[in-house]
C-alpha cells in the first residue's frame, strides 16, 4: 500500500498515543528500511536494519511496559514536505504525567522520513535521550 508522508506522521501519531500497535508501525516500512535513533539512550540501537527487525525491536520494547510508567495524555503531529518528494521531516508532541517522575511532561521529538513507493526507506528520530531516560526512570 502506497502511504503519504502525511498519513505515515499520523500512524506514528496514533502509535505514540496507544491507537496503534508498534506491530504496525514496522509495516510501514520497506523491507530493507532502517529505523536510526540518532542520539539512542543507553537501551536504543543507533539502528535497526530490516522490516522484520523492526517489528521484532518494537515488540520487545513493547513488552517493556513504557505505559507503566508514563500516561500519555495528548499527542500532536505536524508533518513538512520537501523539495525531494522522498522526504518528509515530522515532528511529535506528546504530553502527559510521569510515573517516574510524579510530573506532567512535554515530550518532543522530530523525525526524518526518506521513503520510496509510499514506504519508509529510513526513519531518522532525533529525540531527548536524557528526558527519555528521566522520564521512564531507566
Amino acid at each position: 500500500m502506497t502511504r503519504t508522508p502525511e498519513q505515515i506522521v499520523d500512524h506514528v501519531r496514533r502509535m505514540v498515543a496507544g491507537e496503534e500497535t508498534h506491530g504496525q508501525f514496522a509495516d510501514l516500512f520497506a523491507e530493507d528500511g532502517v529505523m536510526a535513533y540518532r542520539f539512542p539512550t543507553h537501551f536504543q540501537p543507533a539502528e535497526i536494519k530490516g522490516r522484520e527487525e523492526i517489528r521484532a525491536y518494537f515488540t520487545q520494547v513493547r513488552g517493556a511496559s513504557v505505559r507503566d510508567r508514563i500516561e500519555i495524555q495528548t499527542v500532536e503531529a505536524q508533518c513538512w514536505r520537501t523539495n525531494d518528494p522522498d522526504v518528509a521531516v515530522a515532528e511529535i508532541t506528546h504530553r502527559g504525567w510521569s510515573k517516574v517522575k510524579q510530573d506532567y511532561y512535554t515530550f518532543t521529538a522530530v523525525a526524518i522520513l526518506h521513503l520510496r513507493d509510499g514506504e519508509i526507506v529510513r526513519y531518522d528520530d532525533y529525540m531527548n535521550p536524557l528526558l527519555l531516560t528521566e522520564l521512564l526512570g531507566v
